[in-house]
C-alpha cells in the first residue's frame, strides 16, 4: 500500500496473521521425543542414519515427505550432509525413536527458502529412526543358546544346514527358512553368503541359537537387493544350526582316509594302456569315497571336483593324464590329493 493512498490523520486496521517467528539466536528444540525402551546406543557424528519425516511450517503446512516417496531418508550425521539444523537434531537419537525437530532458518534453509520453503521459514521436522550404523561397525553376535555338549565348531570349508528369520531393527520380517520349510545350505568361507553371514556362521556348534546383526557394508550395501532388502539397511538374523559336516583341511576338495596305494595310477588305468581319461579318473575316485578310502569335500558338486582334479593332474591339457604327468600333492602325512 502507498503512502499517497492514505488519507492524512487516518487510524489504521491491519487484520494479521502470524506465520512463524523467529530470533536470531534461536537454536533447535527437540519436542515429542518418543524413545524406546532397549535403547543400547544412540546416534553420533559419523553415523549412517536412515530415517521417515514429515517435513510441515509452523502453520502445518507440508512441504515435503519421506512417506510420500515410500523410501527413507538415508544420510551421515554430524558431517555437513544435511543443513545444520537437522544435522544437530539426529544427533543422539536411539534406533526406532520418533521426535520433532524445530529448525530456525538461519539452521534451515536461510532468508531466500528453497523450493516450496518460503525464505526465513521455520521449519518443522516429524522424525521416525528406522536404523542407523557407522562404516566402522563389525558384526554383533548374541548366542541364545548352546547345548550341553558343544565342543565341534564351525569352520571355513564345513558344510552346514541351518534355519534363519532374517528381519530388520524395526522387526520387518524379509525371509524366513522356517516359514520355507527347508534349512539353507552352505559351505562356510566359500563366498556363497554376504560377508557378515560367513562371520556370524563361524565358530558355532550344531543345536546353538544365536542372533546376528550385520551392518549393510558386510550385508548387501548400499543397493540392497531390488524389492527384498532396503539399500543401507542394518539386518538382523536369528539362526539355528542343524547339521555341520566337517570340511577338508585348506586347499583340498579330497583327502584320503588311509594310506595311499604306491601304484595308485595303475589301479586307476584300468586298461592298462598308460592314459587315464576323464570317465575313468572320476570312475576311480567315487568308488573310493563310496568304499570309505576317500573323502570329498562337502557341499560341492562332485563331478565338478573331479573335473577340477583331473585337470589339475592334465599338465599339458590333452584330455588324457599319463603316469609322467601324475602326482600326488601332499600336506600332511595322512592327507594326500590328487
Amino acid at each position: 500500500m502507498a503512502r499517497k493512498d492514505i488519507p492524512g490523520q487516518a487510524s489504521l486496521v491491519f487484520d494479521v496473521a502470524l506465520l512463524d517467528l523467529h530470533n536470531p539466536k534461536d537454536s533447535i528444540s527437540i519436542e515429542n521425543k518418543v524413545v524406546p525402551e532397549n535403547c543400547e546406543r544412540i546416534s553420533q557424528s559419523g553415523d549412517f542414519l536412515r530415517y521417515h519425516y514429515n517435513g510441515t511450517l509452523l502453520d502445518g503446512t507440508l512441504f515435503d515427505s519421506s512417506y510420500s516417496r515410500n523410501r527413507t531418508f538415508d544420510t551421515y550425521i554430524g558431517q555437513g550432509y544435511v543443513i545444520p539444523g537437522m544435522d544437530e537434531g539426529l544427533l543422539g537419537v536411539c534406533i526406532g525413536e520418533k521426535r520433532r525437530i524445530v529448525v530456525p532458518p538461519h539452521l534451515g534453509y536461510g532468508e531466500e527458502g528453497r523450493g516450496n520453503i518460503p525464505g526465513s521459514a521455520v521449519l518443522v521436522f516429524d522424525i521416525h529412526v528406522i536404523d542407523f550404523h557407522n562404516p566402522a561397525d563389525s558384526i554383533s553376535i548374541t548366542s541364545h543358546y548352546k547345548p550341553p555338549d558343544c565342543s565341534v565348531l564351525s569352520k571355513k570349508g564345513d558344510y552346514l544346514k541351518y534355519h534363519y528369520n532374517a528381519s530388520l531393527l524395526d522387526g520387518t520380517l524379509l525371509d524366513s527358512t522356517w516359514n520355507l520349510g527347508k534349512t539353507y545350505n552352505i559351505v562356510l568361507g566359500s563366498g556363497q553368503v554376504v560377508l557378515g553371514m560367513d562371520m556370524g556362521l563361524r565358530e558355532m556348534c550344531v543345536g546353538e541359537k544365536r542372533t546376528v546383526i550385520i551392518p549393510p557394508h558386510l550385508g548387501y550395501g548400499e543397493a540392497g537387493v531390488d524389492g527384498e532388502v532396503p539399500g543401507s539397511a542394518v539386518l538382523v538374523f536369528d539362526i539355528e544350526l542343524l547339521e555341520l559336516v566337517a570340511g577338508l583341511p585348506e586347499g583340498y576338495m579330497f583327502v584320503w582316509n588311509g594310506e595311499v596305494s604306491p601304484n595308485l595310477f595303475d589301479e586307476i588305468d584300468k586298461d592298462g594302456n598308460g592314459e587315464v581319461l576323464l570317465e575313468e579318473f572320476s570312475e576311480y575316485i567315487h568308488a573310493q569315497v563310496a568304499s570309505g578310502k576317500g573323502k570329498l569335500a562337502p557341499g560341492f558338486d562332485a563331478e565338478m571336483i573331479m573335473k577340477n582334479m583331473f585337470t589339475n593332474q592334465d599338465r599339458n591339457g590333452d584330455g588324457k593324464v599319463t603316469a609322467e604327468e601324475f602326482k600326488l600333492k601332499d600336506q600332511e602325512t595322512k592327507h594326500d590329493e590328487l
